[in-house]
């Protein structure tokens, strides 16, 4: 099947695409189960090698999610117990380089400035990290996995899958924020999502109505031109 967008679908599109961003803010408003299968339904689209679909998902709502955001609080907030938890895989380098390290540091700081947040401020970074645990309030936490099987390709499927999963939520007129910080804490939250050991956490998302009157939402993180980025070889 062939598909041109016109000029208001081509709008549509991009506007999904470039409104998308990272909320640490959101309302508690209810997210009906219909509406997060169809986004999941959506995202399903995505291609894969020789289509393995390698995406699994777990939904968490009312008490599944909010028992899971204790225990993960609880964690974080012990040192001793917090070192016993480890990431399974590397998400980022070992070793940071320019200009990625520097990337990096600036949206850090970036959204602690909007929040008020000093370098010595130890104890408010650490609430403000913390939030992540509490999936920044929204009503609806994902934790994606995948079968350990799979290999690296299958993990770039996944990638275009969860890119899939935050344009459409945009269609919904939802927000998101995919969270690489549940991963030190696979262990806890793959026993609570009763996962079998073959499969492994990939990362968690927070799903919802953004808050609009929170500060932190109105970060806006810079992108590198495509020119910066392109070489054209004719």
């Amino acid at each position: 099947m062939h598909f041109q967008a016109d000029a208001a679908q081509a709008d549509a599109i991009v506007s999904a695409i470039t409104s998308r961003t990272s909320i640490r803010r959101f309302l508690p408003t209810p997210v009906p189960r219909e509406t997060v299968l169809r986004i999941l339904d959506v995202a399903a689209r995505a291609p894969s090698g020789t289509n393995t679909q390698p995406w699994k998902v777990h939904v968490l709502t009312g008490q599944s999610l909010s028992t899971l955001a204790d225990a993960l609080c609880a964690a974080f907030d012990d040192p001793a117990v917090a070192r016993t938890h480890a990431e399974e895989y590397d998400y980022y380098p070992k070793e940071w380089r320019s200009p990625f390290i520097e990337r990096r540091r600036k949206v850090g700081w970036d959204l602690y400035g909007l929040l008020g947040l000093t370098r010595d401020n130890k104890a408010g970074m650490h609430a403000q990290h913390r939030r992540n645990y509490r999936f920044f309030d929204a009503p609806v936490g994902l934790m994606f996995t995948i079968d350990r099987v799979m290999g690296q390709g299958s993990w770039l499927d996944y990638g275009m899958f969860l890119q899939n999963v935050m344009v459409a939520a945009r269609a919904f007129g939802l927000h998101t924020c995919p969270q690489a910080a549940f991963n030190p804490f696979h262990r806890l939250i793959m026993a609570h999502l009763g996962a079998p050991e073959q499969e492994m956490l990939v990362c968690g998302m927070s799903l919802g109505h953004v808050d609009p009157a929170a500060i932190e939402n109105t970060l806006v993180t810079e992108r590198e031109p495509a020119a910066a980025f392109t070489t054209f070889h004719p």
